[in-house]
């Protein structure tokens, strides 16, 4: 009984780490799968930043808590800690199961995507599991003493705290995300042979004198107009007019739009020498712009600098190429703001962290 009670200890606490590290090199990313699920039920928070702090902490918690499960220190308190914990991950995986509503729960991350069936099942099993190890408690003792086993975790919780505080500055340390260095973005957006695309329509809904207008990009009835700067961005809303055979390409579709409405990703893709995309959320007073345009400057034949909301971008840097894409897809392609892609027509030879690339000699 022992051996197996150790056995389940061992894989619990190793779970709960693995599973705590992965989401730890991307803790934006979780806090973005947070927001997808409480936008599902219909939850709105005063700060942007708050699912990040909740992430980070969650994170923190999680893998200190493997670890305490393994060294047995503080052992009760730590089992009814991860009880606690995947009671409610598992009401997170069996909503998005039953709901339909979540694609991925995020349990680890974007490194390894569990379907959500799958994503239930594991967290039963450690509930199972954990429940086990709670009614037999008592048969396992911690030789560890108080002050070692509190050194442990505190020393545990800063250097994944730190971990976490470098990647929100300089990208995760492994990206697994689609749009990564070496990436051809124009070869992975090909579909496969015999795919039928999803027709869908892409309206642009800006805002001006408290009156709300839409721009279908795909339609010349409704065209943007050429004092875009003047309005301003509310969201992007995406209607499926019919459905594919559900075949896709290996990427999300990567458009670029300029301020004027049309894509032109192809004729961005069509530079002959290198150039670079800086992917910017919001145009942070922070963040050292004209530090950043310089050096592309000197370094690269052309810059874009892009981002969800033009109005803004235009009003610091109008001489500048500003090019519009959708929120989305701006998560998918940066984990920093802003971030650096150095391009040679559709490949990405390089993807920095704008400390990272003023850094670079």
């Amino acid at each position: 009984m022992q051996k197996f009670l150790k056995i389940l200890r061992w894989t619990v606490g190793i779970l709960f780490i693995f599973s705590g590290l992965i989401k730890a090199n991307d803790p934006l990313g979780l806090s973005y799968k947070m927001d997808e699920f409480l936008s599902a039920w219909g939850i709105s928070l005063l700060s942007d930043k708050t699912t990040l702090y909740f992430a980070f902490s969650m994170n923190i918690l999680e893998i200190v808590a493997g670890l305490a499960l393994i060294i047995k220190f503080p052992y009760k308190q730590t089992l009814w800690l991860l009880f606690g914990l995947i009671v409610f991950f598992s009401f997170l995986t069996g909503y998005a199961l039953f709901s339909g509503k979540i694609k991925t729960c995020g349990c680890f991350g974007d490194c390894i995507p569990l379907t959500p069936k799958t994503s239930f099942i594991k967290d039963v099993l450690l509930l199972i599991s954990i429940i086990i190890l709670l009614f037999n408690q008592k048969k396992v003792k911690s030789k560890i003493k108080s002050s070692v086993g509190i050194t442990i975790l505190i020393f545990a919780s800063f250097v994944v705290g730190y971990a976490q505080y470098y990647v929100l500055n300089h990208l995760p340390f492994i990206d697994c995300l689609p749009y990564k260095a070496g990436t051809d973005i124009a070869k992975k957006m090909n579909l496969p042979e015999g795919a039928i695309k999803d027709s869908v329509s892409m309206n642009f809904i800006y805002k001006k004198n408290e009156k709300l207008y839409s721009f279908d990009a795909k339609n010349p009835n409704t065209k943007f107009p050429e004092d875009l700067d003047s309005y301003t961005y509310i969201e992007t809303k995406i209607d499926t007019i019919s459905k594919g055979n559900g075949m896709k390409a290996e990427t999300s579709n990567f458009v670029l739009y300029s301020t004027a409405g049309p894509s032109i990703t192809n004729e961005v893709f069509a530079n002959k020498k290198p150039y670079v995309l800086i992917f910017s959320d919001k145009i942070e007073k922070n963040v050292p712009w004209s530090n950043i345009i310089e050096k592309v400057k000197k370094n690269y034949d052309k810059l874009y600098i892009v981002n969800n909301d033009t109005t803004l971008a235009l009003s610091l840097y109008p001489k500048e190429n500003i090019l519009f894409i959708d929120n989305t897809l701006l998560k998918e392609v940066a984990r920093v703001w802003p971030t650096i892609y150095i391009m040679n027509g559709s490949v990405i030879t390089q993807k920095k962290s704008y400390i990272d690339f003023l850094k670079d000699k």
